[in-house]
């Protein structure tokens, strides 16, 4: 939770299903890791392990955006947010098709991560109307 922000906030479906996609990528990306971590036998590394990075750092900076949205005043600045959230929701849908072609017994947790961002698109879309 965020320092001095209205208690209500968090009682929104929206910030409720962001904080559901960031535990839910937290966890996949831990699991991935464990599969992606090894080295290849030439030495080097599997290039998916940073895209499970990025699932989880995406999935951190939703539940701020909303948080930021609903507190801004001023229209401009709250559309700002709202273009960040959106643009944060689309990387997430698109890295989890990445992380699909890895070679993880994890990626089978991705199409889970792809609905639960589906039905955050469509919080995110009644969300906007209201702000």
């Amino acid at each position: 939770m965020l320092s001095n922000t209205p208690t209500h906030l968090y009682e929104l479906p929206i910030y409720k299903k962001a904080m559901e996609i960031f535990a839910l990528s937290q966890n996949i990306s831990v699991y991935l890791n464990h599969d992606l971590s090894n080295l290849k036998e030439d030495g080097s590394e599997d290039i998916n392990i940073y895209f499970s990075g990025d699932i989880v750092q995406q999935s951190v900076s939703l539940a701020p955006e909303i948080v930021n949205a609903e507190l801004e005043r001023y229209s401009d600045r709250k559309h700002k947010h709202i273009a960040s959230l959106r643009r944060l929701t689309n990387l997430l849908y698109k890295n989890s098709y990445r992380l699909e072609r890895s070679n993880s017994n994890g990626k089978d947790f991705l199409p889970i991560l792809r609905a639960e961002l589906r039905k955050f698109k469509k919080l995110q879309r009644n969300w906007m109307l209201s702000l």
